[in-house]
């Protein structure tokens, strides 16, 4: 048996790929959030199962903080911690889908069992044109941008460590960690290709993806949204909407419209936009830009050759600085807007501009990488624990 450690709703993702691919039985630890993805490729889901306010993100704000703490993030983190120690001393190995926090929980209780680490998140790209005074800035952030000391001292523990590029990788060699190594986007793997139709809701406009993101930030974002959407026409906007549409908040004066478990309409007078469930894929690789206030899916879009627009949230995931970090990871690929209707609307106007396009294209491509990596690293967990 192997013990997952995951700590990120696309962390759960990539590991729920990753243990279909091993072909071996799991026990998944989620950190944050239900295990859901887990659930789905038919591992076994251990620990309290408990969301928390911040989704993942405690340390972002100080309100961030303060609400995970009223809802239980002491004792919850102490029941993920025995869960932990329980789990490792009856697996095989364990599996770190994760930041340094979901890998020193794998040292602590793993004790002689090999480890193996993923990281998606950090990137050598948050460094680039950062000043030292610019970081010291962000002491709080520090840990997401970097592999910090204590990373590092964790990662010589484990057999290998898988980063999402290739500059990742030459910094972590340099650091001291020879096993490090880059097999391919982790965010690619995960991306299912098109299998379901759009015929019959595109109408021959060029789309515009909206990707407001699976938080609690879609409160703030998807109406800023849908008002940009008013200055732009020319293009069919669609959102790719990641739950229920139980409580979608639209601007004042639109309406909100259901067409069943999959599609709903907001409209304001004649102007229309389709939200669509379980039609992320296929609204992305249909999609001629992106206006996006997601982790994952933006760079998923980037990966494409889609150029993206984001703007800052309130949060709790795409605040400023996150938005900041990420146009650093994507480059040219992404291009950050005030937050207000008509500026988003503007910035990607500025975006379909033909040379603009093809040089937001192309730094996608390369930012992000191909696919590739989860089945070489299931292929190498697998020959590594059959000797």
């Amino acid at each position: 048996m192997l013990l997952f450690i995951s700590n990120g709703n696309a962390e759960d993702i990539i590991g729920s790929h990753l243990a279909q691919l091993i072909r071996m039985p799991v026990q998944a630890l989620p950190l944050v959030g239900r295990g859901e993805a887990y659930e789905r490729a038919g591992a076994e889901v251990i620990g309290p199962k408990q969301e928390l306010p911040s989704g993942g993100f405690p340390f972002g704000s100080a309100k961030n903080l303060v609400a995970d703490l009223r809802a239980g993030f002491i004792s919850q983190n102490l029941k993920q911690w025995s869960t932990a120690w329980k789990s490792a001393r009856k697996c095989s190995a364990v599996v770190v889908i994760g930041d340094a926090y979901a890998l020193l929980i794998a040292v602590t209780f793993a004790k002689a069992k090999p480890i193996f680490h993923l990281n998606p998140l950090i990137s050598s790209h948050y460094l680039e044109g950062q000043t030292l005074r610019q970081r010291l800035a962000r002491l709080n952030e520090i840990g997401a941008e970097d592999f910090l000391w204590y990373e590092r001292w964790a990662q010589r523990r484990a057999k290998a460590v898988y980063v999402r590029d290739s500059a990742s990788e030459d910094r972590l060699r340099k650091l001291g960690i020879p096993h490090a190594r880059f097999y391919g986007s982790f965010a690619m793997d995960i991306l299912p290709p098109p299998t379901r139709s759009l015929a019959g809701i595109v109408d021959g406009r060029p789309v515009l993806a909206l990707l407001p993101g699976s938080r609690g930030d879609v409160a703030f974002s998807l109406p800023r949204m849908l008002e940009a959407t008013l200055h732009l026409p020319e293009l069919q906007p669609l959102v790719a909407w990641a739950s229920s549409f139980e409580g979608v908040k639209v601007p004042e004066d639109w309406t909100l419209t259901l067409k069943g478990e999959e599609m709903a309409i907001a409209e304001k007078g004649a102007h229309r936009v389709v939200l669509l469930r379980g039609y992320f894929s296929e609204i992305l690789h249909q999609a001629k830009v992106a206006l996006g206030t997601a982790g994952t899916a933006n760079e998923q879009a980037a990966g494409l050759g889609v150029p993206v627009v984001g703007f800052p949230s309130h949060g709790p995931q795409y605040t400023m600085r996150f938005a900041q970090r990420q146009a650093r990871l994507l480059g040219k690929a992404l291009t950050l807007a005030q937050p207000y209707p008509p500026d988003i609307a503007r910035a990607i106007r500025e975006v379909l501009e033909e040379e603009r396009y093809s040089i937001a294209s192309t730094a996608g491509k390369e930012r992000i990488g191909p696919p590739g990596a989860l089945p070489r690293i299931a292929a190498e967990i697998t020959e590594t624990l059959n000797g």
